[in-house]
């Protein structure tokens, strides 16, 4: 087993967990240290017990190192492979992409390459880079002139991964009046447009309601993110109050997707609207919200969901190739 291929399979896992991101740095840092280094000189280290003097290499990276050069699966490693995702399963097989995905351009952890590859290696033919518009200051919201040089930069990664393909995109921000944040000939250059509120979340129910119909009624908008902005974790977060009704009805009408967001911290929309959603013929988009390569794993817990109220797969856009998504 490939040593630096094992550290990063450990950090996947650890992400995919949940673990704080200092342990998955670990297994990244050490991964990159032991692929600059000679496979000999590896070798011999672990032979030798000399792993460790290097720097970004401690006693639990090393060890995970020492097992895949003895061609066994490394003990760390297993512990952390599984894990009870029950429910969608049927759901989660038909799924063909991730249409909201960050990188380090804007808050994510982690080079759209390296987002790309394991979205790749789980089996997806597409993603969509979603990264997030300029306004979000404390996401490093993208402006407008980065968000041209992503564009250049999503079209060489495209060339080089082929048949896997990166669909340009972003999470624009619902600003108070229901506008977007970003000009509009950017957001028509763009393979898909998720729109999200961040901001002002405790608007009264009916502002909030006539800012989302606004959005997901302009014809840019593709996907309407995490729609409450709930969290579920920690000291947690309440919902948004708006019609639901209202919102969903207008996101049949315009033909925008309705997300549901498989973050464990976000499982958003919770059952009940999940189920007006469907009521209203909505069609949906099973999301990861990944900011880190183990996350795009989290897609589980969105179809568990979606199963639990009614969403078949001829619903969810992500079932779909990616060319059947862009002429959809």
């Amino acid at each position: 087993m490939d040593p630096v291929k094992a550290l990063k399979q450990v950090a996947f896992h650890l992400e995919r967990a949940g673990e704080p991101t200092y342990r998955v740095q670990a297994f990244r840092k050490a991964a990159a240290v032991i692929a600059d280094l000679d496979p000999a000189e590896v070798e011999k280290r672990a032979k030798l017990g000399t792993l460790t003097d290097l720097k970004g290499v401690g006693k639990a990276t090393a060890g995970v190192v020492v097992d895949a050069l003895a061609n066994r699966e490394p003990s760390y490693l297993a512990k952390l492979r599984h894990v009870d995702f029950s429910g969608g399963e049927e759901l989660r097989a038909k799924l063909k992409g991730d249409c909201h995905v960050h990188s380090d351009w804007s808050d994510g952890g982690s080079p759209i390459r390296e987002m790309a590859e394991a979205a790749r290696d789980l089996g997806h033919e597409f993603m969509v880079l979603t990264d997030h518009s300029p306004r979000l200051t404390v996401a490093n919201g993208l402006s407008r002139a980065r968000l041209e040089k992503q564009l250049e930069v999503v079209a060489e990664l495209n060339v080089e991964l082929a048949p896997f393909l990166i669909l340009t995109g972003i999470e624009v921000d619902i600003l108070d009046d229901g506008s977007l944040d970003q000009d509009d000939d950017m957001l028509e250059r763009l393979d898909v447009v998720v729109a999200s509120v961040h901001s002002k979340l405790k608007m009264p129910k009916a502002e909030m309601t006539e800012r989302m119909v606004t959005a997901v009624s302009n014809p840019h908008v593709d996907i309407l993110g995490h729609c409450t902005g709930r969290l579920v974790v920690g000291k947690g977060r309440p919902e948004s109050q708006f019609d639901a009704v209202r919102v969903f009805e207008a996101c049949a009408e315009h033909g925008t997707a309705v997300e549901i967001n498989s973050r464990p911290e976000r499982l958003d929309p919770p059952r009940r609207l999940l189920s007006l959603a469907v009521d209203a013929g909505c069609t949906f988009s099973i999301d990861s919200d990944a900011h880190a390569p183990g996350q795009l794993d989290w897609l589980h817990y969105g179809c568990a969901r979606a199963e639990e109220c009614g969403v078949t797969p001829d619903m969810v856009i992500n079932t779909r190739s990616a060319s059947a998504l862009l002429s959809g």
